[in-house]
């Protein structure tokens, strides 16, 4: 293996990728070009809030493709229209995740439908496709085992990578961000300095974004300036490419599948 290889890998993820949230995106590129030149990670939704996708989402997602950048599958709506279960659930779905974790109560089959659809709709693009990121990062039981009825290479998790279809998992805790209030916009500003810290021994470093990120000064300049201190450490790559590389280190333990529901510590949906 030579010295370039060797290096610690960092992936940047950009969620919530849809018509609705286009403009912010190219916000957000623009923003990460300010930074340097990497290759990034588009989690894109088919339908977001129901919505059809336009001609003019289509064209820069294959633009994006073309450039070098992934595009993994995000979701079918990006919406948990389900009904929550006692207090705690209703926190999670209503309150913490504002009722986008879609996959987190979906039965096998409903999961297995909306992901089918997904990968039609990049198929009909030409787009290759290799990983699926539930919204909020939320995959209830039933969800896992439609997850895994596709042929995925990935799945991600708030915490962890995990390999497909092995079920191996890498620990990954992602640095991320939350801009809907002042109070969120500090609260994970603050987390992000503390996470980044703590995931400096890390093989993978996921710096995970959401289209607002680049609209708010205090937010920018936070992942702005990790990014930089990443990159004199780290290899930016796609987290596709993550996985060819990773699949060939040692892992942890295989990934038990059922617990592992991605509930999160810091404020955000994904």
């Amino acid at each position: 293996m030579n010295q370039a290889s060797a290096r610690p890998l960092a992936c940047v993820v950009v969620h919530d990728v849809a018509d609705a949230t286009l403009d912010a995106c190219e916000r957000l590129r623009a923003a990460i070009a300010d930074v340097a030149t990497v290759p990034i990670t588009w989690l894109a939704v088919p339908r977001y809030h129901h919505a059809a996708p336009t001609d003019r989402l289509e064209h820069w997602l294959g633009e994006r493709s073309r450039a070098g950048d992934e595009l993994a599958l995000h979701g079918w709506t990006h919406l948990d229209d389900g009904t929550p279960r006692g207090l705690v659930d209703r926190v999670r779905r209503d309150v913490y995740t504002r009722r986008e974790g879609e996959f987190w109560a979906l039965d096998t089959d409903e999961a297995a439908r909306r992901l089918a659809a997904g990968c039609a709709w990049f198929d009909a693009n030409g787009w290759p496709l290799a990983g699926f990121v539930a919204p909020a990062w939320l995959l209830g039981r039933a969800a896992w085992q439609a997850v895994r009825m596709q042929p995925f290479q990935y799945t991600a998790t708030l915490r962890h990578l995990h390999l497909l279809p092995e079920g191996r998992r890498l620990t990954s805790q992602s640095i991320v961000y939350s801009t809907s209030s002042t109070w969120r916009r500090a609260s994970s500003v603050g987390w992000a300095r503390i996470v980044a810290v703590q995931v400096r021994s890390n093989p993978l470093l996921r710096l995970e974004l959401h289209p607002r990120d680049a609209d708010h000064a205090g937010v920018r300049r936070s992942w702005q300036r990790i990014l930089a201190a990443t990159l004199r450490e780290r290899e930016a790559v796609t987290v596709a490419d993550a996985c060819v590389r990773l699949r060939a280190a040692p892992m942890a333990a295989p990934d038990a599948g059922a617990s592992a529901s991605a509930s999160a510590t810091a404020p955000r949906t994904g």
